[in-house]
């Protein structure tokens, strides 16, 4: 199986969990990154962990915008290690702390814009945060720009949206929410196999059957039953085809 969305960095003591995750069967994850230290911290680990680390390197909308400097030393990174990158990620537009933000969202839309047109010409995916009526934004965005590869992690949108990403040829990953919550398990029943993936958005916490529990990839083994019983497909081959999928959009062995 396969995390295709957790925030590695902001675990403790991260060289025990990626060895007790891979022990445990997680073949890769996605780590994505919130800023500039955030990216070469992950980068970091990427270096040590070159098989199981998928790296994805940017700045997570529900903060400040980047300084000039920040934004220019981590365009400079993007081009020197480019061969440990694999996805431009974790961007997107703010929803939960806009009316916090200095910017607006029309500020944010212009640097998420300028993301994707750089994930575009470096012929990389763009992971995004987009949630809501902001997924609607961002969908026109994609399309707008002519962009190829993305993959919405935690998408929060009508059937209706999730149909038109899904036929756009763009992924949507799903959380160990599906497991206890309906929404969710709504939603899966409108994403084609072809186009799902699975993730945990560690370490964030969830409520349920891993309350009060540490996430980590390993949840995966409670969401994957779930999943492929709402698809309508047998286990093993659910799991095959989430990890094709992985191999698709961020073209890696798996």
């Amino acid at each position: 199986m396969i995390d295709t969305h957790i925030h590695l960095d902001q675990y403790k003591d991260i060289e025990r969990h990626i060895h007790i995750w891979m022990e445990a069967g997680i073949r890769k994850i996605v780590a994505v990154s919130t800023n500039l230290d955030s990216s070469y911290k992950t980068l970091n680990w990427k270096s040590k962990f070159p098989d199981f680390i998928i790296a994805a390197i940017g700045f997570h909308p529900e903060q400040e915008l980047p300084c000039r400097q920040d934004l220019m030393e981590w365009e400079q990174l993007l081009h020197t290690e480019q061969h440990l990158i694999s996805a431009i990620g974790e961007v997107g537009l703010p929803y939960y702390s806009l009316k916090e933000r200095v910017h607006s969202l029309e500020h944010y839309i212009e640097f998420l814009t300028n993301m994707i047109l750089l994930a575009k010409k470096k012929d990389l995916p763009v992971v995004l945060h987009a949630v809501h009526e902001h997924a609607e934004i961002v969908y026109h965005l994609l399309i707008n720009n002519e962009i190829k590869k993305a993959h919405f992690h935690w998408l929060k949108a009508s059937k209706e949206l999730v149909k038109k990403i899904t036929h756009q040829g763009y992924y949507v990953s799903v959380t160990p929410e599906v497991v206890y919550r309906e929404r969710d398990q709504q939603l899966v029943t409108h994403i084609q196999t072809e186009r799902l993936l699975l993730e945990t958005d560690g370490p964030w916490p969830f409520n349920g059957p891993f309350a009060n529990r540490t996430t980590s990839p390993l949840f995966l083994n409670e969401v994957v039953p779930i999943v492929a019983k709402l698809k309508n497909e047998p286990i093993y081959e659910f799991v095959e085809m989430t990890m094709k999928n992985v191999n698709r959009l961020y073209n890696v062995s798996c």
